[in-house]
């Protein structure tokens, strides 16, 4: 029985926090409800002319993912690096195998275009390439323009 006590007093002491959070919150409050102004958005006073969006675009789910990414990383590399002596060219050879993965994981964000901010850009078709016969024809449909073919 004594190997219980402390867990029945974390789980005593849980309860009391969480009451006392409540008792606390309730008497500390503001017991009126706050009006309309006081539940308006604040904007440095300038009042919002639209809504924001409903949805964020999809390059924040990817900036969130290169973080989880790289945080997985980081997480895996340091007990690698603890133990690497132990592991010898195993453990090497398997944080190559890691790091390659996070790093094709990391190309294929990119490749969506999870770096690059801004508006979309789109290809605008260009001017023709030059050639003798494109110039030649450009020069000649200037000389018999209608201005000058009187």
């Amino acid at each position: 029985m004594d190997q219980y006590l402390p867990i029945f007093l974390m789980f005593v002491l849980g309860v009391v926090f969480a009451a006392g959070s409540f008792v606390g919150s309730k008497m500390l409050g503001p017991h009126a409800k706050p009006s309309s102004a006081k539940t308006a958005p604040y904007e440095c006073g300038i009042i919002p002319e639209s809504e924001p969006p409903q949805r964020f675009p999809v390059r924040f789910y990817l900036v969130a993912m290169i973080f989880i990414i790289f945080d997985i990383e980081i997480v895996f590399l340091y007990p690698w690096a603890v133990v690497f002596r132990q592991l010898r060219l195993f453990g090497l050879v398997e944080v190559l195998v890691f790091a390659a993965v996070v790093f094709v994981a990391f190309l294929y964000l990119v490749s969506n275009g999870a770096l690059s901010w801004g508006p979309a850009k789109r290809l605008e078709a260009g001017m023709p390439a030059r050639t003798s016969e494109s110039t030649i024809s450009r020069i000649t449909a200037e000389q018999t323009s209608p201005g000058q073919a009187a």
